[in-house]
């Protein structure tokens, strides 16, 4: 009797535990599962195009003709450090981003077209140290990007995409103490172009590389499950046969949504390594959904949003990064960009919306439009996928009618505004250019804030806000108080003559002094500079580093560490011949202040007087490849 009352428990238990599990998106449960689903969107992919060409009298070839993977513009050739130690300005803490130049104990190492450069700073020191290709050696760069850089103890990785191989790159290198970086091995994942204006295709979280990569799936490739993203090691030029699928159809999820014919596929992959081996290992997961996406990393997973271009029907994914099954909830709206995620303490998703706009592809975060809205959803309420964010989940906003739009969670607030500068925005009956929202709050209404100038970066600075932004030929910053009941413009500075050099996030960085002061530092250039706006990062080279004190939200101009005029000099270039992500930064090393402008690095001093403090050169530094000997070490005589 016994026996049997402890079975009874025991099931009763067991039936409790499935009822309580949560529910999770499924998986394919086979290869021929999936490529039965395939077949099936090819085949209606297919058909609808066939009507669609008698209909309009047009030829298969122009409906049909495979577009290649989309490309960067013309004019191109083809552990981590202790959080203290960071110069990353960064969205999540802990959570660090693919950038142009990191600190590892007495060195930066800087990635700059297709090279590696070491420059020492340990003591006083302001030295460079070594150069290296970013690249395999023997390998053809033409064609290929090294645009990212992390490193996790002595490990640098480079994270590129070759147009000409089709996939994502990943150099691996040893950094010596002295500054020496030694090659250790190439890593090509089979994917397509991950490029976005705004957002970071890496992560590095403590000893885990996290990076993010679409695979574009379309109705006229005749076996798509070939296209499947599969990783090897660099021997060479690559064969079908050495790549080794990474994502078998067991790890790839999709929600109940029926698959458009209309419009491609996308598998949502997130590939996570390990760096602590001899050799690199790596696991993905991947969901199969629309192709317009943007994602966001937090501490413990990534999540894709994805929109349908045709219905503007979307779905948010949550994929662990512990390598447990991916949740899902249906939505409406679509990001700007990854800063309008937010995953809270409290266990809530929060993301500003806008109507309609392509997800972050390329400058699709530059093109969004229509009404505004925040979504607050629990956690929990992520699912197997049929389940659909709520009306009680959505709050509408006022916004602005700027196509580009900024905006930030900053301590218990929501920020966002538009670059468009000319007029103030009324919808919904607020006047404003930018709003400030508590988002976790209950019936708390936006503020609308008049900064008196166009918003073309939003920034924490400790507790509070900084907005930046033009107005003509002169750039604004205007300082914003955030306490527990309300938003207010606190300070503004005009640096005339100027505008930004840099609108990626990795271009500001403000360096705490105490609990309400700190210096910034912001690249400028002048309003005639050459360049593409936005994305050369100032084209021919960075003008200056632009410094500013902030006390108690107040500002004092500390002054600009300029670049040095040169004569155009050949440097050799074989790769990332355009500075897509920048070529100028701020750097903050303790008490030393820097600016990476281009091949010098500058170091500034404060300097203090009765009247005023102010940032004066010290010293600089070239690290051009014409500074090299032949044994790559470098000589002040050369």
């Amino acid at each position: 009797m016994l026996r049997r009352t402890l079975m009874l428990a025991t099931a009763l238990m067991l039936f409790a535990g499935a009822a309580a599990a949560k529910p999770t998106l499924t998986a394919y449960a086979s290869e021929t599962e999936l490529q039965q689903a395939l077949s099936r969107w090819r085949e209606q992919a297919q058909r609808l195009q066939g009507e669609r060409r008698r209909a309009m009298g047009e030829s298969f070839a122009l409906q049909a003709a495979p577009a290649a993977p989309l490309a960067k513009a013309e004019g191109s050739s083809s552990d981590s450090a202790r959080v203290s130690e960071s110069i990353t300005n960064v969205q999540t803490a802990g959570v660090d981003e693919g950038g142009i130049v990191k600190r590892a104990g007495d060195h930066l190492v800087i990635l700059r077209r297709g090279r590696l450069f070491t420059v020492r700073v340990g003591g006083d020191a302001l030295r460079p140290a070594a150069m290296v290709d970013a690249y395999a050696p023997g390998s053809d760069p033409s064609g290929a990007w090294y645009d990212e850089l992390l490193i996790s103890g002595s490990t640098v990785v480079v994270i590129g995409y070759s147009y000409a191989r089709g996939g994502t790159e990943i150099g691996l290198f040893e950094l010596g103490g002295d500054g020496a970086l030694a090659y250790r091995a190439t890593y090509h994942l089979r994917s397509f172009d991950y490029y976005s204006s705004r957002n970071y295709a890496s992560r590095l979280i403590g000893r885990k590389l996290v990076f993010y990569t679409p695979t574009v799936l379309q109705p006229w490739h005749d076996k798509p499950w070939e296209l499947m993203p599969g990783l090897r090691r660099w021997q060479g030029e690559a064969t079908p046969p050495e790549f080794q699928r990474l994502l078998p159809a067991t790890r790839i999820y999709r929600s109940d949504d029926d698959f458009d014919a209309a419009e491609p596929l996308a598998l949502h992959t997130v590939t996570a390594c390990e760096l602590g081996g001899a050799a690199m290992s790596c696991e993905s997961s991947a969901v199969l959904g629309p192709a317009g996406r943007v994602f966001y990393v937090s501490q413990g997973s990534v999540y894709v949003w994805t929109t349908s271009w045709r219905r503007q029907a979307s779905a948010v994914f949550r994929l662990p990064l512990d390598g447990t099954a991916p949740t899902a909830l249906k939505t409406a709206g679509v990001p700007v960009d990854q800063m309008s995620f937010l995953e809270d303490a409290g266990g809530h998703l929060n993301v500003l919306l806008r109507e309609t706009g392509r997800g972050e592809g390329m400058w699709g975060s530059e093109r969004t439009s229509g009404g505004m809205a925040l979504l607050r959803v629990p956690l929990a309420a992520f699912g197997d996928g049929h389940g659909a964010a709520q009306r009680e989940h959505y709050r509408k906003l006022p916004g602005p009618a700027s196509h580009a739009l900024q905006n930030r969670f900053v301590g218990d607030w929501l920020l966002w505004g538009g670059a468009d500068a000319l007029r103030a925005d009324r919808r919904d009956g607020a006047l404003g250019r930018a709003w400030a929202l508590r988002y976790a709050t209950d019936g708390t209404e936006p503020i609308a804030l008049e900064p008196g100038h166009g918003i073309e970066r939003i920034e924490a600075m400790g507790r509070h806000a900084l907005f930046v932004g033009s107005t003509g030929e002169d750039l604004h910053f205007s300082s914003v108080r955030l306490t527990a009941d309300t938003a207010r413009v606190a300070d503004r500075f005009v640096q005339a003559g100027a505008r930004q050099g840099e609108t990626r996030t990795h271009g500001f960085f403000f360096q705490p002094g105490g609990a309400e002061e700190g210096l910034l530092g912001l690249p400028v250039l002048r309003p005639e500079a050459p360049g593409r706006y936005g994305v050369y990062g100032g084209g021919h080279g960075s003008a200056a580093v632009l410094y500013l004190r902030q006390r108690d939200l107040a500002f004092q101009p500390l002054g600009q560490l300029q670049a040095q005029p040169q004569a155009a000099r050949d440097d050799a270039c074989k790769a990332s011949c355009v500075d897509w992500y920048g070529n100028a930064r701020p750097i903050f090393l303790g008490a030393r202040v820097f600016a990476l402008l281009g091949y010098e690095l500058v170091e500034g001093q404060l300097q203090r007087d009765a009247w005023r403090e102010r940032i004066e050169e010290r010293r600089r530094i070239s690290f051009a490849p014409a500074a090299l000997g032949r044994d790559g070490r470098y000589s002040p005589f050369n």
